[in-house]
C-alpha cells in the first residue's frame, strides 16, 4: 500500500510539473438519470410515455428504460459542471411541463407497485429496432422479475481529454501504441474503481429503506420500520445490496466479466451472449408469435450485464457495444453505483460531481494489478457490507487478505485524493478540493451521510419511507415547474421531439425484413467481425 501511494504522489507531481491542469480542463462529464413516473398518490403511472416528449426510441436526451414509466434523462458530455446541472435541470423542467399531475419519483427505490405482472414494458413502436428493445425488456422481466427493474439510478459518465492520456503516457515512459496504452490505463482505472467502489454508496447512498411491497413474496432479514417500510439500521444503499438486480443475475448464472484487459472484457461478454443457459432455456425464446427474450443464453445482449462500472464506446445505430469497443476502443467510463439523491431536485449536486471526477483521476493514477478470484470475492463482499451496514460502528472490510476498518480505509483514500483534487483545481483550492474535504465529515460522523439523514428525518417526522419520499417528490415537482427553461434549449428540445417522431416513423416504414431476420442479422455482427479479424491477422502473419 505504501508503495502504491508513493507511485500516486510521484505521478501527481509529474503531471502538475508538466502543466496537466490545462489539459484536465478538457475532461468531459455526462449524466444519465432515471426516474419513475408516478401518480399524484405515489403509485406507478400506467400511462404511455408522453407523446409531446418525442419518441423514446430516437430522442437523444429523453427516453425510457425498462418500463414505459421509467424515464431516463441524458445530458450531452460537457466540461462545465454548471452547464451539466443546467442542462439536467432544464430537462426535468421540460418533462414536467408535459406530465400533467404526474410526478417524477425522487428516490432510487420505487414508489408503490401493485404487482410485477402489471408493470408496463417500455413501448418503442413497431419497427424492428423497437420490437427488439421491448423483447429484451420482456426477457429481463422473465429472468429477474419486473419489480427489480424499476430501481432507478444515476450513471456518471466520464472521459479524459486526449491530451491528458497522451501526457500520462509520456510521464509513464510508455512507448506502446497510444490506443493500446489508453485501453490498458482505463481498464486499470476501472479495476481500481471496483476496489474502492464501496466508498460511493457509503458517502452518497440514499436508499437505506424500501417500501415493503418491493420484496413481497421474498424472504429477507430486513427489519420492519412500520407496517409499510423495511430497512437496515446502518444501511447506506439497499439498491446496491443483495436485494438488487446484480446479485440475482450472478446467482442465476455465475456470470462474471473479466477486467484484465479490454480484450478479456469483450471476450467474456461475447462468451456470455453466445453460451446457452439451461435456466433461461426453460423460459423459451419465441413462444407462439411473441419473443419472451432475445435468446436463451447467459446474456441476451451486453447491456444485461450489471456492473458498478463499465468501459463504453459510442455506438452507431444498432451496433453491438462490444464491437464498438473492439473497433474504436474505450471512449468513456460509466460509473453506475450512485443512488439518486432525493434531497436534490435533479438527483445530484455540484459537490458530488466534483468528488466523482476526482475519484476517476485518482483511480487512473493508482497502480492497478489484475483482480484474482480472491480479490473479486472481497470486492463483492465489501460492496454488500457497505450497502447493508456501512454506518455500523467498527465495521471492517476485506483488503488484501486482511481486515481494515471502513473508516480507516476511507480516510486513507481521502488523504490520497487531496493532491489529485488540487491537480484538478490547478492548485487553486477549488471545487474538487472542497468536495474531498466535505466527504471527510461523513467519514468522521456517519450521521452526516444522506442515508443516516433519511432515517433520522423519517423518525423525527414519524413517517414511512413512502410518505417521506412522496413529500420530497412533491416539493421537487413544484421547484422544477417554477424553473425557467433556457429559451434556446427549450426550442432545441421542441425540435428534437418532432425530429425523433419523424425518425421513428421513417424506421417503421423503412423496415424491409421480418423481425426474425433482423434479429439474426444483429447477432451475426459478432461472427462477421471475428471473421474479418481472423482474415486481418492471417494477412499480417503471412
Amino acid at each position: 500500500m505504501k508503495t502504491s501511494r508513493m507511485h500516486l504522489e510521484a505521478r501527481v507531481a509529474r503531471l502538475r510539473d508538466a502543466g496537466a491542469a490545462a489539459c484536465l480542463a478538457g475532461n468531459r462529464i455526462g449524466l444519465e438519470k432515471e426516474g419513475l413516473r408516478a401518480t399524484p398518490a405515489g403509485r406507478l403511472a400506467m400511462t404511455p410515455h408522453p407523446a409531446a416528449l418525442g419518441s423514446a426510441l430516437t430522442h437523444p436526451y429523453i427516453t425510457t428504460d425498462f418500463s414505459e414509466a421509467l424515464l431516463e434523462l441524458i445530458t450531452p458530455p460537457t466540461g462545465s459542471v454548471d452547464e451539466l446541472l443546467a442542462f439536467l435541470t432544464d430537462l426535468h423542467a421540460y418533462v414536467y411541463r408535459q406530465l400533467g399531475d404526474e410526478l417524477i419519483w425522487a428516490t432510487s427505490m420505487p414508489c408503490v407497485i401493485e404487482g410485477g405482472a402489471d408493470i408496463p414494458l417500455a413501448d418503442y413502436g413497431t419497427s424492428n429496432a423497437a420490437i427488439m428493445k421491448t423483447a429484451y425488456r420482456r426477457g429481463l422481466g422473465n429472468r429477474y422479475g419486473r419489480t427489480m427493474q424499476l430501481i432507478a439510478g444515476l450513471h456518471f459518465n466520464f472521459s479524459f481529454a486526449d491530451d491528458v492520456l497522451d501526457l500520462y503516457q509520456a510521464i509513464r515512459g510508455e512507448t506502446t501504441d497510444g490506443r493500446a496504452f489508453r485501453a490498458e490505463a482505463l481498464m486499470g482505472m476501472i479495476r481500481n474503481l471496483q476496489r474502492v467502489g464501496w466508498l460511493v454508496p457509503y458517502l452518497f447512498g440514499a436508499s437505506p429503506a424500501v417500501c415493503s411491497g418491493f420484496v413481497r413474496g421474498r424472504e429477507t432479514d430486513l427489519r420492519h420500520w412500520d407496517e409499510y417500510t423495511l430497512y437496515y439500521p446502518f444501511a447506506t444503499s439497499l439498491r446496491m445490496g443483495d436485494i438488487g438486480y446484480q446479485n440475482q443475475q450472478e446467482q442465476g448464472t455465475g456470470m462474471k466479466a473479466c477486467y484484465d484487459s479490454l480484450d478479456a472484457y469483450i471476450r467474456s461478454l461475447t462468451w456470455a451472449i453466445e453460451t446457452p443457459c439451461p435456466q433461461y432455456e426453460a423460459i423459451g425464446v419465441k413462444v407462439g408469435d411473441r419473443y419472451e427474450q432475445l435468446s436463451a443464453n447467459v446474456l441476451q445482449i451486453e447491456n444485461e450485464y450489471y456492473s458498478t462500472v463499465r468501459p463504453k464506446q459510442i455506438t452507431d445505430w444498432m451496433e453491438r457495444p462490444t464491437l464498438a469497443l473492439r473497433r474504436r476502443g474505450i471512449r468513456y467510463v460509466e460509473l453506475r453505483s450512485p443512488d439518486i439523491n432525493l434531497f436534490e431536485p435533479v438527483g445530484i449536486d455540484r459537490e458530488q460531481i466534483h468528488f466523482l471526477s476526482t475519484l476517476m483521476l485518482y483511480c487512473l493514477l493508482l497502480e492497478s494489478a489484475r483482480i484474482n478470484g480472491r480479490e473479486r470475492r472481497e470486492i463483492d463482499e465489501n460492496q454488500v457490507l457497505t450497502a447493508h451496514r456501512g454506518r455500523e460502528p467498527g465495521l471492517t472490510l476485506a483488503r488484501g487478505r486482511t481486515s481494515i476498518p471502513l473508516r480507516v480505509w476511507a480516510d486513507e483514500i481521502l488523504d490520497d485524493m487531496a493532491s489529485v483534487a488540487e491537480l484538478l483545481d490547478g492548485g487553486s483550492g477549488g471545487g474538487h478540493a472542497a468536495s474531498v474535504r466535505r466527504q471527510r465529515l461523513k467519514v468522521a460522523d456517519p450521521e452526516a451521510t444522506p442515508s443516516a439523514q433519511i432515517l433520522r428525518m423519517m423518525h423525527e417526522r414519524g413517517e414511512s419511507f413512502f410518505s417521506f419520499a412522496l413529500a420530497y417528490t412533491e416539493s421537487h415537482r413544484e421547484t422544477l415547474k417554477r424553473h425557467p427553461i433556457d429559451p434556446e434549449r427549450e426550442a432545441l428540445l421542441d425540435r428534437l421531439a418532432r425530429d425523433s417522431i419523424a425518425r421513428r416513423q421513417a424506421l417503421e416504414t423503412g423496415d424491409d425484413r421480418s423481425f426474425d431476420e433482423f434479429l439474426a442479422d444483429y447477432f451475426a455482427q459478432g461472427r462477421r467481425a471475428q471473421s474479418a479479424q481472423a482474415r486481418t491477422e492471417s494477412a499480417v502473419a503471412s
